[in-house]
């Protein structure tokens, strides 16, 4: 089942001074369940494409459809509410919430769904014990290391019972043991769950593990591979 329809995706940054064509006509349907590496030199357009994919950014022209939603043509504020319910997001840079525990940054995607606090609590959890963090629970984003830190983050992410994950750069700040236990979490969630996983990297390690890989140059795809 295809849950990402994306067709003629083009964009221009500052297109009245030194235009910079990120992009440059993409097309790219990614189905339910897929682990996706989406990789390519700097500046080859792949940050962008994530970033238009979970609707951080818009494209000039195309379409994007997520679910039947041509998501271009929501508003500011559709679209807010739209990714808090089918986009989860993992950053290199954690991006979690100091002052809250392990589990209050896992609960939070969820308190914006306005879910019960019962089943907040217990899917917050569920997630940080899938992620092997049952013992963090009450631990800051100051008490944990990087590695765990990205952990909570995922658990974060697949909290809100998402579509699919959007990870840019998820290992970038990572150690190598780090890195492969997150990609084994990953791996293992995608495995049993079906949850769908697009990254955007550089790393050798996620694109090794990586069950298809979209390499982007200069704005085009150049391949789309699957193994």
């Amino acid at each position: 089942m295809k849950i990402i329809e994306i067709q003629n995706i083009k964009k221009t940054y500052n297109p009245d001074t030194v235009p910079v064509r990120a992009l440059r006509g993409v097309d790219l349907e990614i189905s339910k369940g897929e682990f996706t590496a989406i990789v390519g030199p700097s500046g080859s357009g792949k940050t962008t494409l994530l970033n238009i994919i979970g609707g951080l950014d818009k494209p000039d022209t195309g379409t994007v459809n997520i679910n039947g939603t041509d998501v271009i043509k929501l508003s500011d504020n559709e679209m807010i509410n739209f990714r808090r319910e089918n986009i989860g997001f993992v950053f290199q840079s954690y991006n979690l919430i100091p002052v809250l525990t392990a589990k209050e940054n896992v609960e939070f995607v969820m308190l914006l769904q306005n879910r019960d606090s019962k089943e907040r609590e217990s899917r917050s959890k569920s997630m940080l014990e899938a992620v092997g963090l049952s013992d963090k629970l009450d631990k800051r984003p100051a008490e944990l290391s990087g590695g765990q830190q990205q952990r909570v983050a995922v658990a974060r992410a697949l909290a809100g019972t998402p579509a699919f994950v959007l990870a840019d750069e998820p290992t970038a700040n990572l150690d190598s043991e780090s890195t492969a236990n997150l990609l084994d979490i990953m791996a293992q969630l995608n495995d049993e769950e079906g949850m769908t996983f697009i990254f955007s990297t550089h790393d050798q390690r996620v694109i090794d593990r990586a069950r298809r890989v979209v390499t982007l140059v200069d704005g085009n795809i150049e391949s789309d591979v699957r193994k």
